[in-house]
């Protein structure tokens, strides 16, 4: 992630290195600490409702999940949500749209929503199911988000992973009862799009967090 800092006149610049590294390692676990975190929930709550199945072995654990699932997610939170704000600052365009902490606490519970009514909702068939998510995950981000550099992440990374789900499910590794897009369901792009969404809403809040030093240095992240 990128910063700017305004030190004062003369002011040493391992100090401010220090700062930026500080920020950015704590931002860094933050975000893998939520990504693992939510990926243990909503994971258990496909898992209990029959949506993902994991190999016998891996049922028999404690969270019913594997154990590379929260690992892996937390990276991708962390990665995604360092990205948002640096893309930001790479175009030139800050986020200013609602950016208070209620409101990132307000997108993650419709970013739960939505995976919950993934796995809750009875349809008629997969594409409605899938449509009605697509919309709610359009609504997150128009509610939440709103920015060009938004909607193209999100939807860059809706993309990417559901490729990898789908070598994973391909392989073997777990898989989807009722596959209608390949391998997996297709609603599942829309999950990725509202969670990157989610992620990045996170990772631009924190990087806004306004440090203030004994030697007024000013850090400011660039969102």
């Amino acid at each position: 992630m990128n910063y700017i800092c305004f030190p004062e006149a003369n002011s040493p610049s391992k100090k401010t290195f220090l700062m930026k590294m500080g920020h950015f390692i704590s931002d860094l676990l933050v975000l893998f600490v939520v990504g693992a975190f939510m990926a243990l929930v909503l994971n258990l709550l496909q898992v209990q409702r029959n949506v993902t199945l994991f190999p016998e072995e891996v049922m028999a654990t404690l969270f019913s999940s594997a154990w590379w699932v929260p690992p892996c997610c937390g990276t991708a939170a962390a990665v995604v949500g360092l990205l948002y704000p640096c893309i930001d600052s790479h175009l030139g365009e800050p986020h200013k749209f609602k950016r208070e902490w209620a409101s990132v606490m307000r997108c993650i519970a419709v970013f739960v929503g939505i995976n919950h009514a993934s796995a809750k909702l009875d349809f008629a068939n997969n594409v409605q199911l899938s449509l009605t998510l697509a919309a709610l995950s359009l609504g997150l981000w128009w509610t939440f988000d709103r920015s060009r550099s938004g909607l193209g992440l999100g939807i860059t990374i809706a993309f990417v992973a559901t490729l990898i789900t789908q070598f994973l499910v391909y392989n073997g590794v777990y898989q989807y009862t009722s596959p209608d897009f390949l391998y997996i369901r297709s609603w599942l792009p829309c999950i990725f799009f509202s969670g990157g969404v989610t992620v990045g809403n996170i990772g631009r809040q924190l990087a806004m967090v306004i440090i203030l030093s004994p030697h007024k240095y000013l850090l400011f992240g660039t969102a």
